[in-house]
């Protein structure tokens, strides 16, 4: 007893046997809380890093959904052909507000209810939830005129949210490419997604028939010659039909009248009158 007190309470239980259950409790402790020290001092010290990446990411794929990354240049230098701008989704107009559109998080918007609105079951064909009311859309121009424009759309496939971007070309009709940057489908099935094979087919596509509504959609079986209206389907993925599904959900719903469609008939319609 003596001894313990000249040693403190940490000496005296080091100083029991190793297999004495009061150490062995002591040093389970003592590692769960150097290594949660570790683990947290990292996390904080990384999150810059992280974002970083994260948003280095986005650049790449936006770079590689409008063919650019094939260009010379560093991803900085080619993102910076990109005019970025906020979208008010309820009216197709660019938005007023303060919010830098490269810095905006759109996926964090849709989950504050000051900045989103809940979609009604009957209307959210994409299986999103909630909406964010802004939208970032950017715009690779050539002069004066608009080349294509970026779009960010996301939806539920089989196990997961799907998040990518489609490029419209200056047509704001004609796809360019489809590109998702984030999923968790079946490798091999739902998964097929990112094989390029699959994504190079989207080029060339329609989006809207000749009334204006939204066409385009991932079939079932194979495009052919003779498939009719070829110009707005797309080959569905072998053994996955949930997320071929979920493919033109999320296309039709973001492209549809809730999404991007009073964006890109304003811009159609400024197109036509220029």
């Amino acid at each position: 007893m003596a001894e313990t007190k000249k040693t403190g309470l940490i000496g005296g239980i080091l100083s029991l046997p190793n297999d004495d259950p009061k150490k062995t409790l002591f040093i389970a402790v003592l590692l769960c809380l150097v290594c949660s020290i570790l683990v947290s001092t990292a996390a904080v010290y990384l999150r810059p890093i992280q974002t970083e990446n994260k948003k280095d990411d986005i650049k790449k794929n936006i770079l590689a959904v409008t063919g650019l990354n094939d260009q010379a240049g560093t991803v900085d230098e080619l993102f910076s052909r990109f005019e970025v701008k906020l979208i008010d989704l309820s009216t197709g107009e660019y938005s007023d507000t303060d919010i830098d559109p490269v810095s905006y998080d759109q996926k964090a918007a849709s989950a504050d209810p000051q900045t989103s609105k809940n979609i009604p079951d009957d209307q959210d064909i994409a299986s999103i939830g909630r909406q964010a009311n802004l939208a970032p859309v950017y715009i690779l121009k050539e002069g004066d005129k608009v080349k294509q424009i970026v779009l960010p759309v996301h939806g539920y496939g089989l196990w997961s949210t799907l998040y990518g971007f489609i490029s419209i070309e200056g047509d704001y009709n004609t796809i360019k490419g489809l590109r998702f940057y984030q999923h968790a489908e079946t490798p091999g099935l739902g998964g097929e997604v990112d094989n390029p094979k699959w994504r190079a087919q989207w080029e060339g596509k329609k989006v809207f028939d000749e009334n204006g509504d939204v066409e385009i959609r991932v079939i079932r079986g194979h495009v052919g010659p003779d498939t009719v209206n070829a110009e707005y389907k797309v080959d569905g993925l072998s053994g996955a039909t949930l997320t071929s599904n979920g493919v033109t959900n999320l296309l039709q719903f973001w492209l549809g009248e809730d999404g991007f469609e009073p964006y890109l008939k304003n811009m159609q319609s400024e197109m036509g009158n220029s």
